[in-house]
Formats: C-alpha cells, structure tokens, sequence
C-alpha cells in the first residue's frame, strides 16, 4: 500500500521488450541503496516488483495488465517516473490510500500557470466516473491529489510549487497521458451498493407465502 506521497523522481535507464514478449523497465534512481530484491516500489502510481538491483538502478518486469493500463509503456530513456516506497506500519499517513493498482489513463487537457501555482485539467473516463467526487481524491501518476473542479468529461488539480517540482508534473504536456487511480472506499461502496441492491430487488412473478 503507499500514500500518494512521492519520495523521489527516477530516470528512465532503459525500457527494452524480451524475445518473449515481456518488458523490463530499468530506472536510475536514488532509492537503489535503499531497496533490496522482491520489494515493491510505486513507479508513476503503479506497483512494480524490484527484479534486479544496482547501487544506483533498479530493474522491473511488467506484466501485460500493466502494459495496457498504464502509461509506463510510453516511457523513453531519460524520462522520469514519480518513485514512492511501500508505507510501513509505523508511518504517517500524509496522502490517502493508494494501491499501486492503476485503473485507466487518461489525457492531460491543459496546464496553466497561475502565479506560483498550476492547474491542470485531466479527461474523465465515463466509465470511471463515478468514483470520482468534488474535493474528494485521485492517484494521478502516483500523486495524492484532491479534485478542485469536476465536469462530466474532466476534472482539475492545483498544484502547489512543491508537488510541481519534486514530481514529474512539471515535464508533461498537453496531449499526454497520466495514470489514474480512483478511491478505493468508492470502488467498494459500489461494490456493496450493487449487492445490496440485488438481495433486495423483488423477483417478478414471485408469490408471498
């Protein structure tokens, strides 16, 4: 589980397809001395298992689902990916729930500078919706960030100096794609919603006895 809170930018060392089909994605970052092999590290919000390690690279496979739900395939050389630990137990909890399990990407509409700030507003899949709420929060590239303005197809995030700097925001452009990862607590009130729903919808045709 992480936090939304990211630790460290890394660079794209190299992102190379097997004979087999596979990709493994080796990424330059600070972070190396500090993992060890089989941990797992958020790389722009999605959870990648450490399969090979350096004292300045750490090397990751990724599976087909991550393949096609994530914009870690578009990565290049010299990129870079928002990098946060596994929480530990003993942590603050400084961001919200984020698993490391991204839902969709999405396209950048536009960033504004605004002062000192930005904003950017993101497309809105439809069928992730309903997950997402006002001043509620959303995993964008791994980041904790709360939605200032929701549309029907987009929503918007500020972004203060701080998130804009030490996070890869400041590289994207318009047209590019972001990784998204709605509210957990949202995907299961759904969840229960549904059920409850079915256990108490009337079956047609049913007689009381």
């Amino acid at each position: 589980m992480f936090t939304g809170i990211i630790e460290a930018i890394g660079k794209v060392s190299r992102l190379v397809q097997s004979a087999s089909g596979t990709y493994l994605l080796e990424i330059r970052t600070a972070l190396a001395s500090q993992m060890k092999i089989g941990a797992s590290l958020a790389n722009n919000g999605v959870c990648l298992t450490v399969i090979s390690q350096t004292d300045s690279t750490l090397g990751f496979d990724l599976l087909a689902e991550t393949v096609t739900r994530s914009n870690l395939i578009d990565l290049k050389a010299g990129d870079l990916v928002n990098l946060e630990r596994s929480m530990a137990a003993s942590s603050r909890f400084d961001g919200h729930i984020v698993q490391g399990h991204v839902d969709t990407t999405a396209k950048l509409f536009a960033i504004e500078a605004a002062g000192q700030d930005h904003r950017i507003e993101i497309e809105l899949p439809h069928d992730f919706a309903q997950y997402v709420a006002y001043k509620g929060s959303i995993a964008v590239n791994g980041i904790s960030l709360t939605v200032a303005e929701l549309n029907s197809d987009r929503f918007v995030n500020w972004i203060i100096p701080h998130t804009w700097s030490q996070t890869n925001l400041h590289c994207l452009r318009q047209g590019a794609r972001v990784n998204l990862e709605f509210d957990l607590f949202a995907k299961y009130v759904e969840r229960l919603s549904g059920a409850f729903r079915a256990q108490n919808t009337p079956v047609h045709g049913a007689k009381e006895v």
